[in-house]
């Protein structure tokens, strides 16, 4: 799985008073937990959009005025209004602990039911997987060479090695539904019959 550097600054104040004064000089408070103490620091605004404005998931190693923590990002709080970031949680990673998170789904192949007049609907663009940072790909990779007309690929017809997934098993992943073009062409080949 990719990684992203991120340099860091540890905050020793917290409250409400101290994140606005932080949000104002630019930066966006965050957090990372999990397996040892809790940090508190902060990343400049422009260092975090190649990590929050992309389909792409990332392990982010941070450089926090020193000290480096890799971890994943769990939640973000955005304003309601601005739609800029208020707040970031990350959840620290150990090399060889199994993790949770969500990888994007890639389709490949063309499949039966689009070659019939179909369309390919992608339905989730993410999965949430767990297993070891070494074992995390870049992607999911789901091939639909054989789905036909009006079929669907669920994520409990998925295997993939080294992986659990956690997203249940009824979610479907992607679908080909029928076009109108293809239903009134069937019905004029229906009634020339």
């Amino acid at each position: 799985m990719q990684t992203l550097e991120i340099k860091a600054a540890k905050r020793e104040a917290f409250g409400k008073k101290e994140s606005k004064a932080v949000r104002a000089a630019g930066q966006v408070p965050c957090v990372i937990y999990g397996e040892g103490e809790t940090i508190h620091f902060s990343v400049d605004e422009k260092a975090l959009k190649p990590l929050i404005y992309t389909p792409n998931s990332y392990i982010v190693e941070f450089d926090i005025d020193g000290r480096k923590e890799k971890g994943v990002m769990r939640e973000v709080q955005y304003h309601p209004v601005k739609d800029n970031v208020l707040h970031i949680d990350f959840y620290r990673v150990i090399p060889g602990k199994p993790v949770a998170i969500d990888i994007p789904v890639k389709l490949t192949g063309n499949s039966e039911g689009v070659k019939q007049g179909g369309k390919l609907i992608l339905s989730k663009r993410k999965i949430r997987v767990n297993g070891t940072i070494e074992n995390l790909p870049d992607e999911l990779t789901v091939d639909v060479t054989t789905l036909g007309l009006g079929k669907s690929i669920f994520v409990g017809d998925l295997k993939f090695d080294n992986l659990d997934l956690l997203t249940p098993a009824t979610t479907a992943v992607c679908a080909v539904r029928m076009t109108r073009a293809a239903r009134g062409a069937a019905d004029a080949a229906a009634k020339a019959q």
